[in-house]
């Protein structure tokens, strides 16, 4: 399994004072080193973090860059300006402190279906972030998706209070459905509130192809220092 690391809220403690620091290119930098295997960032609407000079020098300066947008004109365009190696499409919402909940991709296929096409044409590959449910992949199929990412934030949940049996129930239904992606040609990643505890389940899943952590891993740099935190991951999920 490979790690992308969320570098969006190294950006957050620097937006607090906005005085430039501490620098999310830089964190980024010290991921890669660690062996992140990509840099993930999420461009919002209202700029809350990550802001659009840093997502161009990231594509700059990275390996691999995967910019979380929703789909607007506005980031759309600046996504197909700045040509980073994926875009992973999530559903926005003003008052959220972070993303909540999967795309409605079923019912809404023409929606993001011109989209796509046109970031296909720059070359850039797409993910769509989803809930793990059979409706949404088939749908993800429909309209060409290369990537879907299944929000496990309703698993980290449970996990967080040690209700064993939603646990239990979120655990199957995950392995189900990244199964059931994969026989349908989709390669699949995981992300949203993931840790070096929660994540061991999946970590004998080779269906997975990655996972994206960031919060978890930002969290653990407090104490020791962003190197070791994604060198912890790396070696966990290895």
């Amino acid at each position: 399994m490979k790690l992308s690391v969320n570098i969006d809220h190294i950006a957050t403690i620097r937006e607090q004072r906005k005085e430039g620091s501490p620098s999310p290119i830089f964190g980024a930098l010290l991921a890669e080193k660690a062996g992140a295997n990509g840099i993930t960032a999420h461009l919002r609407e209202d700029r809350r973090h990550t802001n659009d000079e840093d997502i161009y020098l990231l594509k700059k300066m990275v390996k691999r860059l995967n910019l979380e947008m929703a789909l607007t004109k506005e980031i759309k365009k600046i996504a197909l300006d700045v040509v980073p190696a994926q875009v992973t499409l999530v559903p926005e919402k003003r008052q959220e402190l972070t993303t909540e909940c999967g795309l409605a991709v079923f019912g809404n296929e023409e929606l993001y279906k011109e989209s796509i096409e046109e970031f296909h044409k720059k070359g850039i590959e797409v993910s769509l972030f989803i809930e793990p449910e059979k409706n949404e992949i088939d749908a993800a199929k429909k309209i060409n998706a290369d990537i879907i990412e299944f929000h496990t934030g309703t698993y980290a949940n449970a996990f967080l209070k040690d209700d064993k049996k939603a646990i239990k129930i979120e655990i199957t239904k995950l392995n189900e459905m990244i199964t059931y992606a994969n026989q349908k040609g989709l390669r699949v990643h995981i992300g949203h509130g993931l840790d070096l505890n929660n994540i061991v389940p999946f970590m004998g899943n080779n269906l997975i192809e990655e996972a994206s952590i960031g919060h978890s891993i930002i969290a653990d740099t407090i104490y020791e220092g962003i190197e070791t935190a994604v060198n912890k991951m790396r070696k966990k999920i290895l």
